[in-house]
Parts: structure tokens; sequence; C-alpha cells
């Protein structure tokens, strides 16, 4: 397993902040209280901020959609993997790396090439996880 908070920037200047894990429960008892409806209404948000202007919500909503783990966020990444902020990119590759499905190595190993090597770490780390995930370990 592989922490994305190495890479993960934090300070206020660059408008990147680490947001409160998308799962933790919503009532003070420790019951998760979340609906069905609630959660596909959660998970559309995060899909709508991949496209927004802003870097920072952009790099939010991959945290999230990785930290949520539902594959239906696999295409949406993707399609996000390019995004023309190296942050986001990196962000996108963990989350689909967190993610765990297959159909999202042929892009990494594409943006692997084109990339950094501080960032091809990241991302070499999502291809392993995915790699992981696909051998059952």
């Amino acid at each position: 397993m592989y922490s994305h908070h190495a890479s993960c920037p934090t300070s206020e200047d660059d408008g990147l902040m680490e947001e409160q894990d998308p799962k933790t429960p919503s009532r003070p008892d420790g019951e998760d209280s979340t609906t069905a409806a609630e959660s596909e209404e959660r998970l559309a948000h995060f899909l709508r901020m991949l496209s927004d202007e802003n870097p920072g919500n952009r790099w939010k909503a991959a945290d999230s959609l990785g930290r949520l783990k539902d594959p239906r966020g696999t295409d949406p990444l993707i399609d996000a993997l390019f995004d023309e902020d190296a942050r986001v990119r990196v962000k996108v590759a963990w989350a689909l790396g967190s993610i765990g499905d297959p159909r999202a190595l042929a892009p990494l190993r594409q943006l692997y090439r084109m990339e950094r090597q501080d960032q091809q770490e990241i991302i070499g780390e999502a291809i392993g996880a995915i790699t992981r995930t696909m051998s059952g370990e």
C-alpha cells in the first residue's frame, strides 16, 4: 500500500487542502447515517468537481473519489488524468490506484512516460496498487 500524503499539496498558498475523509461517519454518536441517496449525491458532487475551473477543487474531488473507492469514478478520473495541473494529475493517479480498476492501467502507463521523475513515483505506485489488486494481493 502507498500513501498519497507524501506528495499532497497542503498549504493554503496553493489553494489545495486536505479534506475530511468522505467515509467519515456523519453523526456524533459514530453511526453512519448516510443514505443511498446521500451517497449518490456525494459521488455526483465530486464527479462535478473534477471539471471545476479551480485546480484546488479538482484536486479535492480526486482525493475524495479515491477515498470513496467507488468504481463509478474510474472513467471520469481517467478523463481527468491529463489535467493541465500536475498536482491534479498526480492526485488523480493516486485515486485510480486506490480504486484499483484495471481499465486505468494503460492511461496511467501513458501518463507515467510523460511525467517528471518525482511524479512518476506516485504514478508508479498507483500502477502497482492496481496490479496487486488484479493478482489478489
